[in-house]
């Protein structure tokens, strides 16, 4: 009997413990409101994958604006280069142009040729070094060897002997580069 009497009073205890944790353990309706979202979002994966979904295709929807909003900057970049792409080049040569002017006008002024002849060459130098100062050089054929990247052969010359044999004999035009490319080849005679 005594063994009964000792388990009733643990009986008793436990459930008196169990009283003394069941007021602290009080949940706020909040926390249950948000247990039960969660659970619901737990268990509801298509809300979940929805709203993923909307979320990508808003940022899909900003990058193409961004790349669409790009590529029209860029096309208007590149027109605006192409119209007004050689106005430094012709703003050099401007100068060029009104010397030429003056010594047209100084030409009917005077008779000398030697005088027009100076005013030619002043102007000739000036208009290389304006293009020069544009990326533009004069390609050497003076003694030079053939070279098909810079020469274009017009005319084969025999009989020059071996020393000029696949050199530049004469040049009929003058060959000229863009900033190491060239824009129009020189056109040589080549010794045979």
């Amino acid at each position: 009997m005594e063994e009964k009497d000792i388990k009733k009073e643990e009986q008793e205890v436990n459930t008196d413990d169990m009283a003394v944790e069941t007021p602290t353990d009080e949940v706020t309706e909040e926390q249950t409101d948000a247990k039960v979202e969660e659970a619901e979002e737990e268990t509801d994966p298509l809300k979940a994958a929805e709203a993923q979904i909307a979320d990508l295709k808003d940022k899909l929807l900003r990058q193409m604006a961004e790349f669409d909003n790009y590529r029209k900057r860029t096309l208007k970049e590149r027109s605006e280069l192409i119209l007004n792409g050689g106005e430094k080049t012709i703003t050099a040569l401007l100068p060029v142009i009104d010397d030429m002017e003056r010594a047209i006008a100084n030409g009917e002024k005077t008779d000398d040729p030697q005088v027009l002849r100076e005013g030619m060459q002043l102007i000739y130098q000036k208009l290389m070094k304006a293009l020069e100062a544009q990326g533009v050089s004069k390609i050497e054929t003076e003694d030079a060897d053939f070279d098909t990247s810079l020469h274009e052969a017009v005319a084969l010359v025999p009989g020059m002997g071996d020393d000029k044999k696949g050199k530049v004999i004469d040049c009929m035009a003058p060959g000229y580069k863009l900033n190491d490319k060239v824009i129009r080849y020189a056109k040589v005679a080549v010794g045979q």
